[in-house]
């Protein structure tokens, strides 16, 4: 199987609503050139709850799912969707597990490499971090509608 080119993983990453969705084509043409490209494994684990990321990862391929204990039906992630970004707003360690459930590529933007893009692209930084936080907003919106759901029983 060929592999993607850059161009059709930046349309992947452009057209995700579960990731940096105020990024512009061009943003992530400039990232994908200074990111590390990352594989797991089916049951490898990408975030560890409990340790800090240093950055966010940006699924390429795959499907991995967090690991909420109060939570049957924890989130999924897709490709184009972002992990990490609450342990990288706050630099503290992750509030939860992430976990490959069959293999993943992905994008992993660590902290430095991110700061020295938005001092030459300061416009990118404005939509990178306008993007996370919409994508934090809706976490915790589907967290407070899911606890707020009435119990079947």
């Amino acid at each position: 199987m060929p592999m993607p080119t850059q161009q059709q993983e930046v349309g992947v990453l452009s057209s995700s609503k579960q990731g940096l969705t105020y990024l512009t084509a061009n943003d992530w043409t400039l990232i994908a050139d200074k990111a590390n490209r990352m594989q797991f494994k089916a049951g490898d684990s990408i975030i560890q709850q409990g340790k800090r990321t240093h950055g966010v990862y940006v699924l390429l391929k795959g499907k991995a799912g967090l690991e909420i204990p109060s939570q049957e039906n924890s989130p999924e992630i897709v490709p184009g969707g972002i992990c990490g970004e609450i342990s990288f707003l706050d630099d503290m360690p992750a509030t939860v597990s992430v976990i490959a459930k069959e293999p993943v590529e992905a994008y992993y933007l660590d902290r430095p490499t991110l700061q020295s893009l938005f001092e030459l692209f300061p416009h990118m930084g404005s939509r990178f971090y306008h993007s996370l936080a919409c994508r934090v907003a809706g976490r915790l919106r589907d967290l407070i509608s899911q606890a707020w759901a009435p119990k079947q029983e």
